[in-house]
């Protein structure tokens, strides 16, 4: 079994709860399995009316109740991921206080670490201009390999049926 040094690669994935973000950390646990390396699993978060907002503002409170929003999502999260039971690998958690991308990036800072993100909801332009990709960001300025987990099939179907294209057709051969 490797050393748990600081020197030792990690599997840092980003959890916000979503679909994909549980595809992700799926993905990094089987990785984990094989590579027999410690999972990161990092839930961003910033405080009510982003971090501009609460610079001008300040209030404890609102940091303290959005903190624990954070940790009691990153459990939910988990819960769904595992359904309460032991995901099999050494699974440390944290919530972060941050922009997402930036965080990221800062918390897979270590030689051999691997970065997974579940790839977001299919978006337009103008949520693509006044939100950017965190994928893109962190593929754009990681240190380490990073790797983007497709959304899975039930997450495309629940987005088509949130367009009203409804469901795909099924592939020849599956029904």
């Amino acid at each position: 079994m490797a050393d748990s040094g600081t020197d030792e690669g990690r599997i840092v994935v980003g959890i916000s709860g979503s679909l994909g973000s549980l595809a992700a950390l799926h993905h990094a646990v089987a990785e984990a399995r094989r590579t027999d390396v410690e999972v990161l699993a990092v839930l961003c978060w910033t405080p009510p009316g982003d971090e501009l907002g609460y610079r001008r503002t300040p209030c404890p409170p609102v940091i303290e109740a959005g903190r624990d929003a954070a940790v009691a999502r990153l459990r939910r999260a988990l819960d769904e991921a595992f359904a309460g039971r032991y995901a099999g690998v050494r699974l440390r958690c944290q919530t972060v206080r941050g922009d997402t991308g930036h965080t990221l990036v800062r918390c897979a800072d270590r030689p051999g670490d691997l970065l997974v993100l579940g790839a977001g909801r299919e978006r337009g332009r103008l949520a693509r201009l006044v939100h950017p990709s965190v994928t893109a960001y962190c593929v754009r300025h990681a240190t380490c390999p990073v790797l983007a987990v497709p959304r899975p099939p039930l997450q495309r179907d629940l987005e088509a049926l949130e367009r009203g294209r409804g469901l795909r057709e099924p592939a020849a051969g599956n029904g």
